[in-house]
């Protein structure tokens, strides 16, 4: 671009200056002031620091007089030879910029203006190319690439009017243009840089800054004696898009000549990047339904390369779409943001779900000759809108429900919907508009099937109602879309048949509260509490029971519900509260299945006063010696309720005479009184204090209370003391006296009996036995404790068990084998003596010695050996218990079995000649 521009500005200036040439213009007269009164000039979006933009033409006629121009914007600034450039870098320069240049002349008030306007490239409404423009352009590109840059000098003026010294400004080297990617040959000459005193001195010149002695370093360089300036690589303007370098002369003693210049370096762009898509799938939707217009999304791709000029500006197109319907083009995109919207009617999602449409993105403003392209998918998603009304798949529908049934599903509605399943244009909601005024059904939604359960909420009477025709409506959670009207198919007709169930009995007032006195007899007819069968159309019996009465003082007459009292009824009783007594009764029918039902009989009792009222506490102590403190509080208590107990009334009797002459009765209140001593002094003992409490019922009763009183002396705290406590309990001096007279003599009585026990020790073992020593029993002791193996339980030899033929190897056997029944021969063991004169304390030790001697004697029988017994098996004389067969059905009598008594009579059944059931 820039290429082409550069030639046109050529050709441009090479026909104006033909033409002048040819004489095809006219001088016009010479007037001072600037060249046009505009000035319009396309900028790069990048501007550096110092970069020169354009030079305005100011018109000196009489060419003697010292010119200053002055910017409005301080972000710019104007050289004296009318040069614009920038006092900051600008790294995006979106918008055009305008501002004004002043031209005025020194000594002189007239002052000249014209405005620039700078429009940044790329801009949506570029700015035609003047002739101007392009002479500034021109002469832009004739100073980009100064073949030899001297270091500037600095000159004198002559001196005004005034005595002031002007000096001339440095003029700054114009930018060095070095393309991106060259092939070479490297390294390859830019520049030459050289100074004017290169004659008179030795100059040596050298390079600074980054690209030069700094990272990255080596890509550019300078003969230190030519002042040649190379690049010596190819540069990438994507890495780096310019450099900042600095020029130094010095002598050959490393003097500076010159002051350093600073020289920009520009890599300009070449289209050697692709545009790239952010996404290589990008995801959008738009409603069905959609107007032509309709924005649906965006696709970015960005182009490394700079987006100033050609470059790196993309453009968009869709190269396909998928599926064609309803036509091939439903979407189109802006060219340049990437905007996709639709440009056609007749997005259905409910014929086309999804369409995919490739974009391809190519550069160079997209010119498909030269631009480099790419591609990336756009899956588009239609969104479903409320365009299909829910349609209930029948005009009427039909269930039943059994009576006094509620929760249950009596019919499934099944309906039919276009939309996008389980999305509020999806989900059903149904209602009854009409036949069923008391609510006794209700319509819940199935969120899998989307189907309407219709369910009873309250329960129906098959008395009442034996049907219900009932109006449903279907519609969806939301609205329809605008324009869709609801479908005829979205009503229909619910007919419910009721089923008719036996019905428990009810009682028509439950509970039932009747009002009593207590004190009720037994036998005493209560009330009548029945109940009704709700199946008017089948006649059934309702028949009753008692169910719970905790007192058992009711009784129900099982046929008509009659209520009579089988004991007294007693306000106080434990079973009763707040005066209430309940009673639970069942009321059942004949029907089938049978089906009951409660009630419950609430018994107010209202008080009488048939409780007299007691005195609390039952026992209290008080000082002998009457102390103002010395008092003791009494409470009346009564079963009965208001107005039959307080205020209570206290009185002590009149007889005996010393009651009231020792002791005095005061009310506190209605229901406390203190009873005190009236005496100061009174003896120490226990006292039953008798007190009259009357109640305030009608009429009224008494009770006679007796109170313990213990009277004791007290310590200083008014505490009765230990010995006042034994004291008060009643015992005076002689009974303690003979208290302490029967422990010493019980005492007494235990030591003469431990001194007996011990002397009878010791007569025991001087005395003799009382048994004579012929009719000595020791030898006569035996165990038996021991019992043979049954029949074939054991796996031993059983011939050891078998009865001898005879007894001849048992007499005729060696020394030193024994019969297994004989004694052994050993020495005997020696058994206790009996002493010759028997006492009888000795018989219990004489036996006790004797038993244990005769558990020591190896001798003594039973021996330690094996003992005969008969063998009941094969040979045996005994023969065997199991011939015996319990279960033997010949002609044994049991009969007698029935002469013993109760206690053998399931035998004799068993057994005996008993009738067969």
């Amino acid at each position: 671009m820039k290429t082409g521009c550069v030639i046109l500005a050529c050709t441009l200036l090479a026909a104006a200056s033909s033409g002048s040439k040819m004489g095809l213009s006219v001088r016009p007269p010479c007037r001072s002031g600037f060249s046009q009164n505009f000035y319009t000039v396309i900028v790069p979006r990048v501007v550096l620091h110092g970069q020169n933009i354009l030079k305005v033409k100011f018109e000196d006629c009489q060419h003697t007089r010292e010119v200053g121009f002055v910017s409005s914007d301080p972000k710019f600034s104007v050289r004296a030879d009318g040069a614009v450039y920038a006092e900051q870098e600008f790294a995006n320069l979106s918008e055009p910029v305008q501002f004004m240049v002043t031209a005025r002349e020194l000594f002189d008030p007239h002052i000249w203006e014209t405005t620039v306007k700078l429009a940044p490239a790329g801009h949506p409404h570029p700015l035609p190319l003047t002739k101007v423009s392009i002479e500034e352009m021109l002469s832009r590109v004739l100073d980009s690439q100064p073949r030899v840059i001297k270091f500037p000098r600095k000159h004198q003026r002559s001196s005004y009017g005034n005595g002031l010294r002007r000096q001339k400004r440095d003029w700054v080297i114009p930018p060095i243009n070095v393309p991106e990617n060259s092939r070479g040959p490297f390294p390859h000459m830019l520049v030459r840089i050289r100074s004017d005193q290169d004659k008179d001195v030795g100059i040596r010149y050298s390079i600074t800054g980054a690209g030069a002695d700094q990272p990255p370093s080596g890509i550019y360089n300078i003969d230190p004696i030519s002042g040649n300036m190379f690049v010596t690589q190819p540069l990438d303007r994507e890495e780096r898009a310019s450099f900042h370098l600095r020029a130094h002369a010095v002598d050959m003693n490393g003097n500076q000549v010159e002051n350093p210049i600073d020289l920009y370096i520009y890599v300009i762009d070449m289209n050697d990047n692709r545009p790239e898509f952010k996404n290589q799938v990008y995801n959008g939707s738009v409603a069905e339904g959609s107007k032509p217009g309709s924005s649906v999304m965006q696709v970015t791709a960005s182009d490394a390369d700079d987006s100033t000029t050609a470059n790196g500006m993309v453009r968009y197109r869709i190269l396909s779409q998928t599926p064609h319907s309803p036509i091939p083009n439903m979407f189109t995109i802006n060219s340049e943001t990437g905007d996709i919207v639709t440009v056609a009617a007749g997005l259905d999602r409910e014929k086309v779900s999804q369409y995919t449409i490739i974009v391809q993105a190519t550069d160079m403003e997209g010119n498909l000759n030269f631009g480099l392209s790419n591609t990336a998918t756009a899956l588009i998603s239609i969104t479903d809108i409320n365009d299909n009304p829910p349609e209930l798949t029948v005009r009427t529908f039909s269930g039943e429900v059994p009576e006094n049934k509620v929760n249950v599903v009596v019919a499934n509605l099944t309906v039919v919907d276009r939309d996008q399943p389980h999305s509020p244009n999806w989900n059903a909601v149904y209602r009854i508009v009409s036949g069923d005024p008391s609510g006794h059904f209700t319509i819940r939604t199935n969120p899998v099937t989307n189907e309407g359960m219709l369910t009873v909420v309250k329960s129906v009477d098959f008395e009442m109602n034996r049907a219900f025709m009932l109006t449903v409506v279907v519609s969806n959670q939301a609205h329809l879309a605008s324009g869709i009207q609801s479908s005829l198919q979205s009503t229909a007709g619910v007919t419910i048949s009721v089923q008719d169930v036996n019905e428990p009995p009810v009682f028509p007032v439950n509970p039932k509260m009747i009002r009593f006195e207590e004190g009720v007899p037994a036998g005493t007819t209560l009330t009548v509490f029945s109940a009704q069968d709700p199946d008017h159309f089948v006649h059934q019996i309702v028949r009753y029971s008692k169910l719970s009465d905790p007192a058992n003082w009711l009784k129900i007459n099982r046929t008509n519900g009659q209520i009579t009292t089988m004991a007294l009824l007693d306000r106080e009783s434990i079973y009763v509260k707040n005066n209430i007594y309940e009673a639970t009764f069942l009321a059942f029918d004949n029907g089938s299945p049978q089906a009951s039902g409660t009630g419950t009989l609430q018994i107010y009792l209202n008080d009488v006063n048939d409780n007299p009222p007691v005195l609390i506490p039952q026992e209290a102590q008080v000082c002998q010696r009457a102390r103002p403190n010395s008092r003791i509080n009494i409470t009346a208590s009564d079963a009965d309720a208001d107005p039959n107990v307080g205020p209570f009334g206290f009185e002590l009797p009149s007889f005996p005479l010393t009651l009231r002459r020792n002791w005095t009765i005061t009310r506190v209140s209605g229901n406390h009184a203190q009873l005190r001593l009236r005496i100061p002094y009174l003896e120490a003992g226990v006292y039953e204090i008798p007190i009259t409490v009357s109640d305030s019922g009608n009429p009224q009763l008494s009770n006679r209370s007796l109170i313990r009183i213990k009277v004791c002396p007290c310590d200083d705290n008014g505490d009765c003391s230990a010995t006042g406590a034994v004291a008060a309990a009643g015992l005076g001096t002689g009974a303690i006296i003979a208290i302490l007279i029967c422990i010493i003599v019980l005492l007494s009585m235990v030591l003469l009996f431990v001194v007996w026990m011990k002397r009878r020790e010791k007569e025991k073992q001087a005395k003799p036995l009382l048994i004579d020593p012929e009719d000595d029993v020791r030898d006569n002791i035996l165990k038996y404790d021991e019992e043979g193996g049954g029949e074939e339980d054991q796996d031993y030899d059983l011939s050891q068990l078998q009865q001898p033929e005879s007894l001849d190897h048992i007499i005729n056997k060696p020394v030193g084998v024994r019969r297994v029944d004989e004694r052994p021969v050993i020495p005997e063991s020696q058994y206790p003596v009996r002493p010759s004169l028997p006492h009888p304390g000795d018989i219990g030790d004489f036996i006790h010695d004797g038993l244990r001697a005769a558990d020591n004697d190896p001798t003594a029988p039973p021996y330690d050996s094996l003992l005969v017994f008969d063998y009941e098996g094969n040979g045996s004389t005994a023969g065997s218990v199991s011939s015996l067969n319990s279960t033997s059905s010949g002609d044994q009598d049991y009969d007698y079995l029935n002469d013993w008594g109760p206690r053998f009579k399931k035998l004799a059944d068993l057994y005996g000649g008993g009738d067969d059931d």
